[in-house]
Order: structure tokens, then sequence, then C-alpha cells
């Protein structure tokens, strides 16, 4: 494939010394260290555009193809949150009761979970992430074609990855939520068939005395090979 029929441009990056190389990476790894999931939220308001520049900052994530597969539906209108949790809930309720193995269950006992979602609705602002199954062309005589996505998974997987550290950095906290099934988010938000829902981020100020499971991280050693 030649550049005359995909026209390139040259790359602009900037190089930083060794020193503050180690400076920046030593400040992000210390600040996502502290990062924790969230499920007590305090009702404090976001102040205007962190969101956006958050969402702009997940929609520059690499994905197959540069095809982009993914969607970002911020929500913060009371009534729709509390639709919402209504139907997480109902969804959530079931998964417990009936859905989950016992091995499951006991996999989640030390995070203290259950079908209760309060966060839905004392979270500020809802961010549901939509991977986008296939795109859809216009043709010149106004019919539609379904375009092919390619590792739509895996690149909205690290979409929500840059979401959550932008989040992160602007000082605000998160808690990645899979309800399953997750059907009901398409159908309450209108959004279209090519698109299924990948996760709900309920972002905002941890709730005054918020606390957080006793749990820790695999150390580097745990996770790292070097050959």
């Amino acid at each position: 494939m030649s550049e005359k029929s995909h026209p390139f441009v040259s790359l602009d990056w900037p190089r930083v010394s060794p020193e503050e190389s180690q400076r920046r990476a030593r400040a992000f790894r210390e600040s996502m260290a502290r990062r924790r999931s969230v499920r007590d939220f305090s009702s404090e308001p976001i102040a205007p555009g962190v969101l956006e520049d958050a969402i702009a900052c997940a929609a520059h994530a690499p994905s197959g193809a540069n095809q982009q597969p993914w969607t970002f539906v911020i929500i913060t209108d009371p009534a729709l949150k509390a639709r919402l949790r209504e139907a997480a809930e109902a969804e959530e309720r079931e998964s417990y009761e009936s859905r989950m193995s016992e091995e499951w269950l006991e996999a989640l006992a030390p995070l203290g979970t259950d079908w209760n979602k309060p966060h839905f609705t004392d979270a500020p602002a809802l961010i549901v992430v939509f991977e986008r199954l296939y795109g859809v062309k216009e043709l010149p005589d106004g019919t539609r074609k379904k375009v092919k996505h390619y590792y739509v998974q895996e690149s909205v997987g690290i979409a929500v990855g840059f979401l959550i550290a932008a989040l992160t950095q602007a000082g605000l906290a998160t808690l990645t939520h899979t309800p399953s099934p997750m059907g009901f988010l398409r159908e309450v938000l209108g959004r279209p068939e090519n698109e299924k829902a990948f996760a709900v981020l309920p972002v905002g100020y941890p709730a005054e005395g918020a606390r957080v499971p006793d749990i820790r991280k695999k150390s580097l050693d745990e996770v790292l090979v070097r050959k």
C-alpha cells in the first residue's frame, strides 16, 4: 500500500530528556496507584468541560484500522439516572440471586458488592461507553451499507483505560460497572442497533467518609517478566 494512495504526514513528537521522562513516568505511576474504584459518591458537581476533555482523551486511543468503534454518552439528568439505576438493579438482583455461580459470588465477597447500585443516582454523572459492532456507510443511492469493524472489544477496552486515566488525573473518582446483561442501556438511551453497551462509569468526587475494600494490587515483580 503506497503513500500515494494513502497520504502520510510528518510525525510531530516532542522529545524530553531522560530525566524528564523518568519524572513523568514516576509521577503518573504514583497518581494511578492512588486510584480506587469508588461506590460512595458525593453529589458535588463536576466543573464544566472536564468530562468532555476526558472523553476527547479516550477518543485518541488506538483502534483496529483506526475505525474508532466507540460512543460515549454523558448522563447528568436525575430522572434518567434514576431510570437507569432501576433497570440496572433489576438485572443485578437476578444475577446475584440466580445467574452467578457460587465461585463467582465467592470471588466478589471481599469487595462487598451486591445488587444495590446507589452510585447510579449519587454520582453527578454517568458515562456509558458503547462499542460500535459495525459501521454504517451512506451510499450515493441513499441506501446504507454495513462496514465491518476490527478488534472492537480490544479497541474499546483501551479507550476506557484512557478515559479512566484521564478522569483520575482530573481528580475524579470512577467505578467501572458492567451490569449483566446490559441490553437495557441501549434501549433506555435510544442508541442504534449497531451499538452495544460496554461499560458504565459513575464519575464524581468520593463522598465524605467514603470507604473502599482493604485489598492490594500485585507487586511489579508479580506481573513483570523480563527476557
